[in-house]
């Protein structure tokens, strides 16, 4: 049997040993393992990609096709001229961002079938039939070069530009020029056709408004990128009827007809850009909240241009479609003004009537007031029926629309002849011009909000990012990268729909509501849950530790008695 000073020892040795094996465990084991069980999760981010991204470097291309017609080349510039060509523009708007303009140049000569369907009659038929035997690619152009000699053009017009992706222009080079004069004639007659059929540098830079400053644009262009909507995944259209004087007007208008004859083909023209949904409603007694004008002179009343901003508010608490819309809503306001104010009209900043008696408010849509015909007073019988004429009323509400989805009218000189879209109220081209600015806008908005979400999780350290969150970041990165790629190679329609998959994936990383789960839930809040629970389990063993070296000093003391 052990002594009992020995057995002293042992016991005391055993319990040395406890504590610094329980010290251990918890230390190695238990703080890592409750740290790790406590982290916030957060999923691997392209944080490089990101980067990237965010200097912004576009390069779009344009694939032009030159086509020379019988008659404008000699034998001799034939064999000299260049089967293709390229000219390039590069714009630096800041350091982050800057675009490259390339136009691919091919040349080629009109085949025989090609050369009889240019001897139409007219203009239009020649590019129908044209249309027929060759449809181009989007973003594409095809400018068919004609002699002077021709009959085809109409007195003073040298360029036609058709409804499709072509363009006639009248041109005969002199047998005396080279390859380079050729080229630079061509040039300086074919870039104004092409800034009218394709995107323009001030198309572009407004596309890119968001990540430049305002000091780029000059007033126009400014007014004019602030006048269209964003680029939206869908958009909703409501025709609204306003009788403010029901007991005066019996108003009659075939709202849906008239969608279906003129707005309808216009939106299945545009349906690679977004979806569209049509409705409408008649509201009454609504007026517009701002007393017109009354001028003796002409026995009317007016609204001039400083009242118009007023007559928006007072009429939008009623129309109630744009708080239950995911999408951006365009309101078009038919107004029949009550008798006592008829007629209305509208004058414009230096006073003058506005021909179509209407006006449009940027990014919100457009008001049009409609003056009824009374005839003779005497005869009256109210409320006087009134067959709202829709042919009238849906022109101006399509040039507005037009106008709101950033469809801009070309301006040309009187040398140039501008095919009428027709009953689509679109040609090929401005779709063109429409998706090429988007597709830009589209990657502009999705870098911005890419680089936004990395900073705001990188500088938040406890926002969760689950793996769904980084599988829509990881695709937007891949999305817009495609975009860059497919604009690149003159793609535009693939390009067009990259983008739209790379800003619905950002929004959705964006505005995942995960990301403000643990967002009210710090650090410093997560040791004080946990203190409570830990402390009365570490208290032992920090006092164990501190016996265990308080002995082990003591023991190394040579002066220590027995």
């Amino acid at each position: 049997m052990a002594p009992p000073m020995m057995a002293a020892e042992l016991e005391a040795s055993r319990g040395r040993r406890a504590a610094l094996s329980i010290a251990v465990i918890a230390a190695v084991v238990g703080l890592p393992l409750w740290w790790k069980t406590t982290e916030t999760y957060r999923a691997s981010l392209p944080h490089t990609d990101i980067r990237q991204l965010g200097l912004l470097r576009l390069q779009l291309t344009v694939p032009v096709e030159v086509v020379f017609s019988k008659g404008t080349l000699t034998a001799e510039q034939q064999r000299r001229i260049p089967a293709s060509d390229i000219k390039e523009k590069e714009t630096e708007l800041n350091s982050h961002t800057m675009f490259n303009c390339r136009y691919e140049f091919r040349y080629r000569r009109t085949t025989y079938e090609e050369d009889e369907l240019l001897s139409l009659p007219t203009l239009s038929e020649a590019d129908s039939a044209l249309q027929r035997q060759i449809k181009g690619i989007q973003g594409s152009l095809s400018l068919f070069i004609i002699p002077e000699t021709t009959h085809l053009f109409p007195q003073g017009v040298s360029v036609y530009v058709g409804k499709h992706r072509r363009s006639l222009v009248k041109l005969t080079l002199d047998p005396s020029l080279g390859t380079e004069e050729i080229r630079r004639t061509l040039s300086s007659t074919l870039e104004r056709v092409i800034q009218t059929m394709s995107f323009t540098e001030e198309a572009i830079t407004a596309a890119l408004s968001d990540r430049i400053s305002t000091d780029r644009f000059n007033k126009d262009d400014f007014e004019h990128s602030r006048r269209a909507f964003k680029s939206s995944p869908g958009y909703e259209i409501t025709f609204t009827l306003l009788n403010p004087d029901p007991k005066s007007h019996d108003l009659n208008w075939n709202i849906s007809s008239a969608s279906d004859r003129y707005i309808q083909p216009f939106l299945d023209k545009l349906q690679p850009v977004a979806n569209f949904s049509v409705d409408s409603q008649i509201l009454y007694y609504a007026i517009l909240g701002v007393n017109p004008r009354f001028v003796k002179e002409t026995s009317s009343y007016v609204l001039n241009a400083h009242n118009l901003p007023h007559v928006i508010n007072p009429v939008e608490a009623r129309l109630g479609s744009s708080a239950a819309s995911l999408y951006p809503v365009l309101n078009f306001l038919l107004y029949v003004p009550e008798y006592f104010h008829s007629p209305l009209y509208i004058h414009d900043k230096d006073g003058k009537r506005v021909s179509s008696n209407a006006f449009h408010s940027p990014r919100w849509g457009g008001i049009m007031v409609y003056n009824v015909d009374y005839g003779h007073p005497e005869d009256l019988k109210f409320p006087v029926h009134v067959d709202i004429d829709m042919v009238k009323v849906m022109e101006v509400f399509l040039t507005q629309l037009r106008l709101l989805l950033g469809i801009s009218k070309a301006y040309v000189s009187e040398s140039y002849q501008l095919e009428n879209p027709g009953n689509e109220g679109l040609t090929d081209w401005e779709l063109d011009k429409l998706l090429w600015t988007r597709a830009v806008e589209n990657i502009a908005t999705v870098t911005t909000t890419l680089t936004s979400l990395a900073q705001l999780l990188d500088q938040i350290g406890n926002i969760v990012i689950n793996d769904n969150v980084a599988s829509e970041v990881y695709n937007s990165v891949s999305s817009v990268q495609i975009a860059l790629s497919e604009l690149e190679a003159g793609r535009l329609e693939n390009a067009f729909k990259a983008s739209k998959e790379a800003i619905t994936s950002s929004e959705k990383a964006f505005f995942d509501p995960s990301l403000l789960h643990l967002l009210y839930f710090p650090d410093d809040q997560k040791f004080a849950v946990y203190i409570p629970l830990f402390l009365p389990m570490a208290v032992p063993i920090l006092l164990s530790l501190l016996k265990i070296a308080k002995e082990y000093k003591l023991s190394k003391d040579p002066n220590k008695t027995d």
